[in-house]
């Protein structure tokens, strides 16, 4: 299996670009987050050339305002004089004249004047641009990407509510209806556990004074709700009485209120326990609830591994690895420049090239590919339709030999380095994973039916994590030379936490290789 990642990691830059080799042919596919960083670093310009649209309109307004101005005072002026003395003032031809040329010409071009529109060239502007605008659908991928962050690397929304983010360059704050709007996305999803973390951020910094749109009846209302769902009655019963006392006309409130107390008392009866004596209502946090388990067995597994936790790597283990210069049986190619070859793991046998690839050419790569990249989907297993998942969370697209010399060049360096014909292989894949861009555990193997494909990071099922560096590529066989599936590649792309990562993929076809990796003497050789 081969797979070439191309890695933007966050203020450092590093463009790591794995290698990961596959061998079979596989149903590949993808889904991903609507925007990614390439496409939000466009947008950032848009913004700023909105803005400037904005100010200019804005000038114009102002230099409307100041004419219309300059026509009050030098009216008040007129008028003040001539209101005093009607009939002498008129008395004077002059001034008759003036008067109904003004009011005939002078006042029609004054109306004309403030009728006129500066904010024509603004709309136009911003009508244009909005055709590239995120909707509401990419509003709310982007707030549930901020919670995978929250869950994989065990953030609390206080950390995001105040930029408290490792690695971070820049200070960037979520306001009350920021925290109000990502617990409602949640509340809709009927994801209660995210929607309590958050809509209890919004309590927290609106009791702490901070000015809001969102009024404070909404958020416990919001809040009070999703507790309940989370099945903390008390709690749930403090918040709706706290809710009652800010507005009791509140339509739900009062019901809710008493339901909740006869559902306590209900349990506290069958339990045969007097209701406890009301205390003081600790602030929810991160730990108060259990996240709801989902249809990932190995979700926690996975979570510390993207943590850096968990990893089984041992003295013994790591005795057993080492470096080499690669030649693959004096390959022309490499004999003047062997490839750098480091182990990453033992078994299954994970090594890593350094240098495989040049800034040059990995910035090439990502030039080709960003014009191209595009919503992709996974193939349902049991239809055969293309459609999305929620699983995978990337953009993709596909390069070949005649795009560019580099892209031959790179291909070619697949096939020297790994001693595997690339003649049936797939086209180069480049895929971007934005903010909370993931791929979940998957197989790369496929028996053409029920299995999607994509890159790799970190290993559950032995404990693995493979970190990028800049220029690497890292090489792995996920079939054994039986052409059996190797169930322990099992893999997962940990969710982006601050950056933007470039993924480019390579994958090879079992089919062509039977000279080159020959079938061994058992299933598992």
């Amino acid at each position: 299996m081969v797979k070439f990642i191309v890695r933007e990691w966050g203020e450092w830059v590093t463009n790591a670009i794995f290698l990961v080799f596959k061998y079979f042919l596989l149903m590949f596919s993808i889904t991903y987050l609507p925007l990614q960083l390439g496409q939000m670093t466009d947008l950032l310009f848009t913004e700023r050339e909105l803005v400037q649209s904005l100010k200019e309109y804005i000038q114009a307004e102002e230099s409307k305002l100041a004419a219309v101005k300059r026509w009050a005072d030098k009216l008040e002026v007129l008028t003040r004089a001539s209101t005093s003395d009607p009939e002498g003032f008129l008395a004077h031809p002059v001034n008759a004249y003036k008067l109904v040329k003004r009011l005939n010409t002078e006042w029609s071009e004054l109306e004309s004047l403030v009728l006129h529109d500066p904010s024509d060239g603004f709309i136009s502007n911003i009508s244009v641009h909005r055709q590239v605008f995120p909707d509401q659908e990419d509003e709310n991928g982007a707030a549930k990407a901020l919670m995978r962050l929250q869950d994989t690397y065990n953030l609390d929304s206080e950390s995001f509510s105040k930029g408290k983010l490792p690695g971070v360059r820049y200070n960037a704050f979520l306001t009350v209806d920021d925290c109000f709007d990502m617990g409602k996305t949640a509340y809709n999803e009927n994801d209660y556990y995210h929607a309590v973390l958050w809509m209890q951020q919004a309590l927290r910094q609106k009791d702490a004074g901070e000015e809001a749109k969102v009024p404070k009846a909404e958020i416990l209302d919001y809040l009070s709700y999703s507790v309940y769902q989370m099945g903390d009655l008390p709690r749930a019963i403090e918040l709706t009485r706290r809710l009652v006392s800010i507005d009791p006309s509140h339509q739900r409130a009062g019901g809710n209120l008493r339901y909740f107390e006869r559902l306590l008392s209900k349990e506290l009866r069958e339990m045969d326990q007097n209701r406890p004596e009301p205390t003081e209502e600790k602030p929810i946090q991160l730990g108060t609830y259990e996240r709801p388990r989902d249809y990932l067995p190995e979700r926690e597994a996975y979570e510390a591994l993207c943590r850096g936790e968990g990893i089984r790597m041992t003295p013994q283990r790591s005795s057993r690895l080492f470096c080499r210069y690669q030649d693959r049986n004096r390959n022309p190619r490499l004999l003047l420049k062997p490839m750098k070859e480091e182990d990453e793991w033992d078994s299954p046998h994970i090594v890593r090239y350094l240098e495989a690839l040049s800034d040059e050419e990995m910035n090439r790569i990502k030039e080709l590919a960003k014009p191209k990249l595009a919503r992709a989907t996974v193939r349902d297993p049991k239809t055969g339709v293309l459609t999305t998942a929620q699983y995978r969370v990337s953009k993709s697209a596909w390069l070949e030999d005649e795009d560019d010399l580099v892209i031959r060049r790179v291909n070619q360096r697949i096939e020297d380095v790994t001693g595997l014909t690339v003649d049936t292989a797939e086209l180069l894949q480049v895929a971007n994973y934005g903010v909370g861009g993931q791929y979940e555990p998957h197989f790369d193997f496929s028996r053409m039916s029920d299995v999607d494909a994509g890159g790799a990071t970190v290993f559950p099922d032995f404990g693995a994590a493979i970190w990028p560096r800049k220029g690497t590529a890292v090489f792995w066989y996920n079939l054994f030379r039986s052409g059996e599936g190797d169930y322990r590649t099992r893999h997962a792309a940990c969710p982006v936490l601050i950056g933007s990562k470039w993924v480019s993929n390579k994958w090879i076809h079992e089919r062509g290789q039977e000279f080159r990796r020959p079938c061994g003497l058992t299933e598992v050789d």
